[in-house]
């Protein structure tokens, strides 16, 4: 199969998906959860450095009706989310390694919001290390990962140091993520 059928409708970014003004009302909802830790530099399976996170399931009416747009765009209807949120903040010098979601914790289809900063998430098919997709995540956008980039590719957040799209580097501040997953099937 080509690539461009494989990424195609499995990957999407949504540009400019939630405003400023909702930004900012999800991160004064979410920081104070993760103010209270520090930043971590190993995960149980090492696939993050520099983080911190948590799952949440109570949210305000102004970012249920977010969720319920994030729902609407990136999952077919019917679908049964997991009912915690996950928050991700990496540090500025933090990054996500590649790795794929472990089946067990969640369905076919990922859907994340990137707050605070740009970044660049790579793609690289698990079998093949020379079939690779890197995808700029611009703040305030939503991405999407369902199916085959979901289940044959790795994905990972770069480095500050390695974070360059089309040649430019693009500078990795802190980043949080609010990511919606489906239940396993």
């Amino acid at each position: 199969e080509k690539l461009q059928d494989l990424v195609s409708g499995n990957l999407e970014v949504c540009e400019d998906f939630i405003s400023a003004e909702e930004e900012n009302l999800l991160l004064k909802e979410i920081e104070p959860y993760l103010k209270r830790q520090k930043y971590q530099y190993d995960h149980w399976d090492g696939a993050i450095h520099g983080y911190r996170e948590t799952e949440k399931s109570q949210w305000p009416v102004e970012i249920l009706r977010i969720f319920k747009r994030m729902k609407d765009t990136a999952f077919s209807p019917g679908t049964k989310l997991l009912p915690r949120v996950h928050g991700l903040d990496l540090a500025p010098n933090g990054y996500i390694k590649p790795h794929i979601d472990s089946v067990k914790f969640c369905g076919s289809t990922i859907a994340g919001l990137s707050l605070l900063s740009s970044s660049v998430m790579r793609f690289v098919h698990k079998e093949h290390n020379t079939v690779m997709v890197d995808t700029l995540l611009p703040a305030r956008s939503m991405y999407i990962i369902r199916n085959a980039v979901r289940y044959e590719f790795t994905h990972e957040v770069l480095s500050d140091e390695m974070s360059y799209w089309r040649g430019e580097h693009i500078l990795r501040d802190r980043r949080i993520s609010v990511i919606l997953r489906n239940q396993p099937e």
